[in-house]
Order: structure tokens, then sequence, then C-alpha cells
């Protein structure tokens, strides 16, 4: 028995139009998952779906909903109460759930107001905390399934500007483990990876991102084996996920190639 196999669960990934979900869930889907893939983008949703379909496969393809004989995807922003509910209503009984939406964004303390707050915090926790408990209520997570947080190594190595950041990817890790202690009689499973810089367009382009080359350099030193790779990252998802993380709950994995 192969306990890093996928095959038979089914898996809900949010923020699968890009980065570290899009990479987790064509990995996931290698690994014999059946998906249900979520974002905000259309046109990348479709990209992602595009790629995790076997050969032969007819996928049905509605305006907010795309389908194959394993897999579906669907639009949703879950900042919006009313899109989350339907994703929830339309979800097949899950045996993971991996939260990859969320967003980055410096800036410095004594800028931040309460509309910036409400916008990280929004995305990075509250989402997450309240799709989760809604699936919770609705009754649509197995037994001994596993949820996975994304968060960050920021949390324990501040950087300038990053307090919003970090504070709404440290509440997330403490609601993590809450959450295992809460689930636990279940076998439901709870952790976080704690990922350090994964490659992206500003590291590509760091004039368009308004980072000088200079500075990005002395950042990118303090990685020894490099910046990450979002399929890096997706590969500690599929140990997750499977059944060879089954004794691992309330944990998280740091991954910062230092």
């Amino acid at each position: 028995m192969d306990e890093f196999s996928l095959t038979g669960k089914t898996i809900l990934i949010t923020g699968a139009s890009s980065g570290i979900g899009r990479e987790t869930a064509i990995l996931a889907g290698e690994y014999g998952a059946t998906l249900f893939i979520t974002g905000r983008n259309p046109v990348r949703l479709r990209e992602t779906f595009n790629r995790l379909g076997k050969t032969g496969d007819t996928l049905r393809v509605a305006s907010d909903e795309s389908t194959s004989p394993r897999h579906v995807s669907r639009v949703t922003d879950l900042i919006i109460e009313t899109e989350m509910d339907a994703l929830v209503d339309a979800l097949p009984p899950l045996d993971g759930i991996v939260h990859c939406a969320g967003i980055v964004g410096p800036l410095p303390a004594k800028f931040i107001t309460q509309p910036d707050i409400d916008h990280m915090f929004g995305i990075n926790y509250h989402a997450p905390v309240k799709l989760t408990g809604k699936i919770l209520r609705k009754k649509k997570l197995s037994n001994g399934a596993s949820i996975l947080f994304m968060s960050t190594i920021a949390t324990k190595n501040p950087y300038f500007g990053g307090a919003l950041y970090s504070g709404s990817k440290a509440a997330l890790e403490a609601y993590s483990k809450t959450l295992a202690l809460e689930l636990v009689s279940k076998g439901i499973r709870s952790n976080c990876i704690m990922a350090g810089l994964v490659h992206t367009p500003m590291i590509e382009n760091p004039s368009e991102k308004n980072m000088q080359e200079e500075a990005l350099e002395r950042y990118l030193k303090r990685y020894p084996l490099g910046i990450g790779q979002p399929k890096e990252i997706a590969r500690a998802t599929i140990f997750f996920m499977s059944d060879a993380s089954k004794w691992i709950t309330g944990t998280s994995l740091i991954m910062g190639g230092e």
C-alpha cells in the first residue's frame, strides 16, 4: 500500500488559480485525488482545471463551474458570504481541505488603517476560518480527514512592513492548533505549512514590484538553499493530505530553505 497515494480521497483546494494552489491541485491529481478546486479568477482557474483532466476526459463547462469525470472547479470569491455558502452547498463529502487562498502586502506599521486590517485579515484569516466552520457545520468533512493552512516563516522571522501579513498568518496558526484539539476525537487533523519566499513574478521582474535589485539580492542571501518553488510546497501538501501523516496534527512545518 502506498501511504502517499490520494486515490479515493476527495480534496478541496482554494486559491487554485495560481502559485502554490495550482501546483498543489496538479500534483494531487497526479497522486490520484478527486479534486474540487476554487479561485476568484475564472481564466486562471480554467487553466488549472484544464491541466487536471486525464487524456480522453470530456469537460462540461458552465459560466462558473467546470466538471470532468473526476474533478470540479468553481469560481468563488470567498470574501462574499453568499458565494462561500453556495460553494459549501455544492461540495461533496471531503477527505481534505487545502487553504491556499491568500494575499501579501507590505505596509509599515505607522500607515496601517482599519480598511487595511479588514482587507488583509478578511482574506488571510476570516475566509479560511469561516469556510472551515461552514464545512464542519454541514458535516461535509469525513472522519480521518486532513485540513492544511498556508502560513509563513515571517510569523517567526519578522520583516519590515510585514506586521499585517505576519499577524494574519500567526492568528491562522493559533486557530489551526485549537482546531486540531477540537477535532481530534474524529481523527481529523489540522496543520500548517510555514513557507519562506517562494518563486513569484516579483523575483523575475523586481522593478515591476517596486523592489530594487540590490535590496532583493540582500533578501535572497537569507536563503542558502535558494528560494522555494511552488511545487516544493505542493509535495509537502501531498504528505499532509495522505495517510502518511495520520499521526501528525496541531503542528506547523517550516519550509524556509535556511
